[in-house]
């Protein structure tokens, strides 16, 4: 990530979009599938989620809404464990089997205490598909359905999304390349994210591939 260039003295307004992506307790520190130090970033999202709202731009929240049957989960899977390697013939599970996570209606499908809700525009809910996973805010793994997150965009005229929020190399990541194919300017807030690395080398795999993709990327201090 050193080697990343940032953009700088960006102005937001009413065409942006800030999606914050899954910032719920099973992906924080004491949950079942924490992402480490994924708590040190909310106090800067939701600085960061003021500045959009300040400067007329909106606010999006991703949310895993699993039911208990998904088939991500290992304990869905007899023999199986938890980041075990598996891959469905269609891509829809995969690359590797979940702890159970975000089940509807659970404490660790809520957002954090501390992410200021109030400063959201939208909430949008993925995974409720038990035999498809949705790592991007945008759609399906199959990329047969979408979670309605780009009609809403539409609905509001954006064109450009910034991305944050958990976890770098999955739903962060897949939100990001969605966002692209789907005709926005991409930009990836680096430092607020954090990735899980599963399996080890994927965080460098995902920035390589947002660079060949042509994403943006930015921090905190790129904002006028």
């Amino acid at each position: 990530m050193k080697n990343l260039n940032y953009e700088k003295n960006i102005k937001i307004d009413e065409k942006d979009a800030l999606i914050i992506v899954d910032m719920q307790n099973d992906f924080l520190p004491g949950g079942s599938l924490p992402v480490e130090d994924g708590d040190l970033i909310i106090e800067e999202i939701n600085m960061t989620a003021k500045k959009f709202k300040k400067s007329g731009g909106f606010v999006v929240l991703t949310q895993d809404w699993h039911p208990k049957n998904h088939l991500s989960f290992a304990s869905n899977h007899q023999g199986r464990n938890p980041g075990d390697e598996f891959m469905s013939e269609d891509g829809a599970i995969g690359p590797v089997l979940w702890p159970d996570h975000c089940v509807q209606n659970t404490k660790g499908a809520e957002f954090h205490k501390n992410l200021k809700l109030d400063l959201s525009d939208k909430i949008i809910q993925k995974g409720m598909n038990p035999n498809v996973d949705s790592y991007s805010g945008f759609q399906d793994n199959d990329k047969k359905s979408e979670t309605g997150l780009r009609d809403y965009l539409e609905s509001i005229n954006i064109k450009r999304i910034f991305v944050c929020g958990l976890a770098l190399d999955y739903c962060c990541y897949y939100t990001a390349m969605d966002g692209v194919d789907f005709g926005y300017e991409v930009y990836f807030l680096v430092d607020l994210t954090r990735g899980i690395d599963v399996p080890e080398g994927n965080i460098k795999n995902a920035l390589e591939n947002m660079i060949n993709k042509d994403i943006k990327f930015a921090n905190k201090v790129s904002f006028k």
